[in-house]
Order: structure tokens, then sequence, then C-alpha cells
């Protein structure tokens, strides 16, 4: 087994990596690696339900997709995310276990009552410190879990926080549940030193001494992988599932709704509601927005092709796109 404890906080390049050692790397593997303040949204989800789209922007926070199913999560520099790349058991369960194992032990070695509870997380008196999710590839799986240190719990509440109302879909929808920090429980360790305890812990777990350092041939592999998926709209945004949004707001003296079907990211059908007085038919409005990414960058294209005042009586074009995201 190979060790790496990845210093690298950009969360494209930490899932590509992932990758890069199922697919590549022949020895199993255990890797520690944190990520700058971002969401990951499961395989299976719609990434526009998940968070609160404006506090995203207004911090400048990247969304990636991972591997791996399950629930929207938020990570920042307080958080550690731990993977373990192995061969694959037929039994989920027994796999989820395996891998928890030495995280548990770890913990429980510095005085932390940490233990395994439901399908997939790491509790200490009942409350949440770890999520932990699997993605299989041939005959290897790759499991991946975070470790809540010393989270910014007002970030994570904030960051995924997302009006109900807005969004329909048959996506997963990620489950609230009760968390900790496990810095709570811990005196005078920060959480590098917890980051650096973990892996060396791990490591006397298996006997081995030396960390792996990707070489510069592996280094670019892994940013082409960046390149061609993680950092990618399509991965991303365009891969959620279909959805409906539906956003009402007060637009001059107007009360507008905007109804969108959203598929693969790119917006199928657009409806205006309301109680506005129109110039010229909404419908050609309407279809201005057919087959256009539901992405701010390319709705604000099209609308600085539009007068949007020409069509409804007292709006501007600016609240139209508010009302979109």
């Amino acid at each position: 087994m190979i060790f790496i404890n990845n210093n690298n906080t950009n969360p494209y390049f930490n899932h590509a990596a992932e990758q890069y050692v199922l697919e590549n790397i022949k020895d199993e593997c255990f890797m520690l690696w944190r990520n700058e303040p971002c969401i990951l949204v499961g395989r299976n989800q719609n990434a526009m339900a998940e968070v609160n789209g404006d506090y995203i922007k207004e911090k400048g926070m990247k969304i990636v997709r991972r591997l791996t199913g399950g629930g929207a999560v938020f990570n920042d520099l307080g958080n550690i995310n731990f993977t373990f790349i192995g061969r694959t058991s037929e039994n989920v369960e027994e796999n989820f276990r395996k891998f928890t194992k030495p995280i548990i032990e770890a913990l429980n070695f510095l005085g932390v009552q940490a233990e395994f509870s439901g399908k997939n997380d790491l509790v200490i008196e009942g409350k949440k410190i770890s999520g932990n999710a699997q993605y299989y590839y041939k005959d290897k799986v790759l499991h991946h879990g975070t470790l809540l240190f010393s989270v910014s719990m007002g970030e994570l509440l904030k960051a995924l926080k997302v009006n109900p109302l807005k969004f329909k879909d048959k996506a997963v929808k990620s489950v609230e549940a009760r968390v900790t920090n496990i810095n709570k429980y811990l005196n005078n360790m920060d959480v590098i030193e917890f980051k650096n305890y973990v892996i060396d812990y791990v490591m006397k777990c298996f006997g081995k001494k030396e960390l792996y350092e990707f070489s510069e041939k592996e280094l670019k592999q892994i940013d082409k992988i960046v390149k061609n998926r993680f950092s990618t709209w399509k991965w991303n945004f365009g891969d959620s599932p279909k959805y409906n949004y539906s956003k009402e707001g007060r637009c001059g003296k107007n009360t507008i709704q905007v109804n969108l079907n959203v598929e693969n990211g790119y917006i199928k059908e657009m409806k205006f509601y309301g109680d506005f007085f129109f110039k010229k038919n909404i419908k050609v409005l309407e279809h201005k927005f057919k087959e256009i990414k539901h992405e701010e960058k390319h709705v604000k294209q099209v609308l600085n092709n539009i007068n949007i005042n020409e069509y409804i009586n007292g709006v501007k074009n600016e609240e139209i796109l508010e009302l979109m995201f």
C-alpha cells in the first residue's frame, strides 16, 4: 500500500488525483487531503438544487461533482478528506466498515470515542463527524470520507441552504444531520497536526514508513483529468438529473414567476407567469432561452441581445436574470 499526504487544496485536482490512482496505480492506496471552501455534490445529485447559489457565487466557491454517490458536502480547510483505494469485497457494508476501521482506531487512540453509525457515518456521542461514500471500478473500490475537525458550521449552513420551493426534482436529496467538530474533543492539536497524526497512525498500522510523491509525469496526467472532467461545466452541472426550477419575485410593479424545465443542464422549456402587461408575444421571448445552458454567463449572453422591456412593460433585464438563479 502507498501513502499520500496530499497538500494540494484545489478540489478539482484532488478528485482527479483519486481517479488517477484508482485507474493507473496497481498498489492499494491511502491518501489524506483538504479542500479550499467548496461544495462536493454526489454523482446522482442536481448540483443547482443542493446549494445556496447566491452565497456560493459571492464567496467564489467551486462546485465539484464526485465520482461517488451520496449527498452534498461542504468542505473548508478545517475538514480533512481521507481516501482508501483497494480490492473490493462483494459485501458493501463490509467495505464501509473495513475502510473506516483505521480512522476509528486512530481517534480512539486519542481518547475520542468515535464509532460507525448507520450505513456510512462516523459519530461521536451520536453527532456526525464523517460521511463516507464509495465508487467501484473493475475489481477495485474507491472509499472516501470526510473528517470534520474544525469546519465553520456557519459557512456550512449558509452554503448548503436552499429554498426547497425553487427546485422540484427526482435526484437524491441531502439529508440534514446533526454534526460536530472533532477538535471539541481534543486539546492542543490543530488541523495540520491532526492530519499528520492520522497518516502516521495508519502508516504504522500497515508497517510503512515512506510517503509516496507524484512524479511530474503523473502530475501532468492528473492535470489532464482536471481539464477533461472535474473542472468542466458538463461534468459538474451538465450531468445533473432533470429538474424543474421556479422562482417568483417583484419586478418593478409586476409580480413575475419564472418556470424552467432543465435537462442535462440545458433549458428545454421556459414559462413566464404573473400580473404583467406584455408588449410583444411572450412566447417569442420564452423561446429565446430554449437550449441555453442554465448558467448565468450563458443566460446573460441571451439577455444582452434582448430588451426585456419591449416584451414585459416596466421590467429590466437584470431583474429577469435574478429570477433565473
